[in-house]
């Protein structure tokens, strides 16, 4: 049955600004006054406005954007941030909600002390009674019991209906506190800097006064019974929160002319009331009136944020989530959200004070005041096509807003901003524990992580280019054996863990089709969770080529991914079966053509072995190389699986010229063009009647990589013959520079 929806924009803009006039005004305002004076004050209400305005325009914003649902603010952020942080920041709204409903209970009672102070003054009674008027609950249990039968037995519909009721009584008290007169108002000119002697600091009394201005959302609430949100959200909001800013600036000029300082901060005094028309009993009318609203909104609300969690199913206990979801009544009333939202809230008024607890509630509010204005400024940054609302606030409000919020919580308390953090942190990540199938906390920045990517990638090709002493390998990967050997993956991954890029591509031999594209989408969700297992940062992709020349010469021609041009091509073939090295070969001079650095691993079923030793071989012909190899060589370390493992560098060349070789080698180390140390060198004499092959396969016999060079002019003349022979050790990675690699 599909739910009336018969509620404008009045009941938002009442409920809000219900909420905004509450019991801070009449039982604290004054001493905020007294204490920093009326600058002070003012700066108090301009601080705290620049909290909830941008607050106000985000939700407007939003709201106009999207249908909004049952839950309110709660409904915005799931619907953004997805269920898992929405459910998190929503269970805190819920709290804060629930507990602000004790809270105005408390309040409430305040209003009923004059008239127990003159009966116990009047009439004598016994002392058990006495004590019972003097205790909170006597007031406080009745009122939040008499607030429950309403809004069970009739709903929102009446709650409304009384809104209007309390708020004009509200606003009569408010002109007859601004009619009032007072022998001081006429005898002492008005002093804004006026305080007290020895008053507290500025942000204790923000941190007492700001939940005065933590009510312009309560309307939000009610978004699941509006006929219109997105008209009577942003209007009721917006206009309750800047009406609500200007009653406190003339609320708090008016105490700072009509009452000394000492009066005014003396919190055992309703002031107002001495300086009100009839205030001895119209502004604890006032007061009743502005406190039993704000308790009716958040009774109103609270149940209804509740009920749109449990409707998402994201809260750990599933029957818990089945009976509070249920509603009743054509108006789908959440009964069984308002039976535990009373529950606790009368737990609290059992408790009396509440100020240590008030202080955490204002953290949770500041949380989702925060989080509100951090989902307008990243729609705004993602730009994302969809995100089209009607009222548009701008990116730079929402950043602002969003600092403001979360600095404001250290600010205000910052033992108790660190404990909501911690709580909020653990409820996340049992939700995530639970809810392994909801979206986390990656929704949030896909958009402005593919803003941020577009900017820079356009930014890099149009910077000017600089040749730079460093170097990093941004390199792709091709090959048709994903799934059968994984040396090439483990070998890319490795070099683009910290220092580089890479990008690794499945070749599909054949042309493009639907049935190919089907296959080539099914084989990169393959790809991607091998990816995911490794913890790799490589970026995974398909080609559909008709054959491995066509594949390379379109490889070789992609868009570097992390916004800088590729620079090296890594090939791969098994030794035990080397059909892929012809191919190979015969595309080494494709690959010239466009300067790439190129490395062919050789992969062997040994593997990497045991990843403890990394061995380099230079030759008199590997100058040209030894920079690429050495600085490979030190990238592949830097891996968390090469942690343990040691680079062995030898120096292989002929017995006639090892002086000449080993004092050339030296002297290019000690100008910085290789970037090694003299003594992590083995100088080998090669004798002319031993192979060069022999020699590497007797020393390198138990490395788990081996480094060579490779010239092309050799690959010319000998082709796969380069490669062969080397059957005696593990995986061998042949490098070739593009250019040499010069270290300044």
């Amino acid at each position: 049955m599909d739910k009336i929806r018969k509620f404008g924009t009045a009941p938002v803009f009442f409920t809000a600004i219900s909420t905004i006039l509450g019991a801070v005004m009449f039982l604290r305002f004054g001493f905020a006054v007294g204490m920093v004076g009326f600058l002070g004050t003012l700066a108090i209400i301009l601080i705290g406005h620049a909290v909830t305005i941008p607050t106000a325009m985000a939700i407007a914003e939003i709201a106009t954007n999207q249908k909004v649902e049952g839950g309110g603010e709660y409904f915005i952020i799931s619907r953004s941030f997805g269920l898992v942080i929405g459910a998190t920041i929503g269970i805190a709204l819920y709290l804060s909600q629930a507990i602000s409903v004790a809270f105005y209970i408390i309040a409430f009672t305040e209003a009923f002390q004059p008239l127990f102070q003159w009966i116990i003054q009047t009439f004598h009674l016994p002392h058990w009674l006495e004590w019972l008027l003097l205790q909170k609950q006597t007031v406080g249990i009745p009122a939040l019991l008499l607030l429950t039968f309403i809004m069970l037995t009739r709903g929102a519909d009446l709650g409304v209906k009384a809104l209007y009721v309390v708020v004009a009584t509200l606003g009569v008290s408010l002109v007859a506190f601004f009619l009032g007169q007072t022998e001081y108002a006429q005898t002492h000119p008005f002093d804004p800097m006026a305080t007290v002697a020895n008053p507290v600091d500025f942000f204790t009394v923000f941190a007492i006064i700001f939940p005065a201005f933590t009510g312009m959302t309560a309307g939000v609430g009610l978004s699941g019974d509006l006929r219109d949100p997105g008209k009577s959200i942003p209007v009721g909001t917006l206009a309750a929160t800047l009406t609500g800013m200007v009653i406190y600036i003339f609320i708090a000029w008016k105490l700072a002319a009509s009452a000394p300082p000492e009066a005014l901060a003396d919190t055992s005094r309703l002031i107002m009331a001495e300086i009100a028309w009839q205030g001895r009993w119209l502004i604890p009318l006032g007061l009743a009136a502005a406190t039993i609203s704000s308790a009716l909104g958040s009774i109103m609300v609270a149940p209804r944020t509740l009920q749109a969690i449990a409707r998402d199913r994201v809260m750990p206990l599933r029957a818990f989530n089945l009976w509070v979801s249920k509603g009743k009544g054509p108006n789908d009333e959440p009964f069984n959200a308002s039976v535990v939202t009373v529950l606790i809230a009368g737990a609290f008024v059992l408790m009396g004070g509440l100020d240590a607890v008030a202080q955490i509630i204002s953290m949770f509010f500041m949380v989702t005041y925060g989080s509100l204005c951090l989902i307008s400024f990243l729609q705004h940054f993602a730009a994302d096509p969809s995100y089209r609302p009607r009222f548009r606030s701008r990116w730079y409000i929402s950043l602002f807003g969003a600092l403001a919020c979360f600095g404001l919580m250290f600010f205000m308390n910052a033992p108790y901003a660190l404990l909501a953090i911690v709580l909020m942190s653990g409820l996340y990540l049992l939700l995530v524990h639970t809810n392994p199938d909801k979206r986390t906390l990656a929704v949030i920045f896909q958009g402005v992580i593919f803003q941020l990517s577009r900017q820079l990638q356009v930014y890099l090709q149009k910077a000017k280019k600089e040749r730079t002493a460093s170097w990093r390998p941004s390199a792709i990967a091709i090959s048709e054996d994903s799934f059968r050997r994984l040396a090439a993956f483990d070998l890319l991954r490795w070099l683009s863990q910290k220092y580089g890029f890479g990008t690794y591509i499945h070749l599909i031999k054949g042309y493009l089709s639907r049935s190919s594209h089907q296959e080539a989408s099914r084989i990169k969700q393959r790809l991607i969770r091998i990816a995911e297992a490794s913890r790799s940062n490589v970026y995974v992709d398909t080609l559909i080529s008709p054959s491995y020349t066509s594949s390379i010469a379109q490889a070789i021609q992609l868009p570097g991914v992390a916004g800088t041009e590729n620079n090296l091509i890594l090939f791969e073939f098994s030794r035990s079966k080397p059909d892929k090295l012809n191919d190979i070969v015969d595309n080494i001079k494709l690959v010239k053509a466009v300067d790439f650095d190129m490395a062919i691993l050789s992969s062997t079923e040994r593997g990497f072995g045991l990843k403890r030793e990394l061995h380099i071989w230079i030759t008199p012909a590997d100058y040209d190389n030894a920079t690429l190899m050495i600085l490979l060589a030190y990238i592949i370390m830097g891996h968390r699986e090469w942690a343990h493992a040691q680079i062995r560098i030898f120096a292989l060349f002929p017995q006639a010229t090892i002086r000449e070789e080993k004092a050339r080698l030296l002297t290019l180390i000690r100008e910085g063009q290789l970037p090694i140390a003299p003594h992590n060198i083995r100088f080998i004499a090669r004798q002319e009647d031993r192979e060069l092959r022999h020699i590497i396969c007797e020393y390198s016999a138990d490395a788990d990589l081996v480094i060579l060079g490779f010239r092309d002019e050799a690959v010319k003349h000998l082709g796969t013959e380069v490669f062969q022979g080397y059957d005696e050790i593990g995986n061998i990675l042949f490098v070739h520079a593009g250019e040499v690699k010069k270290i300044k």
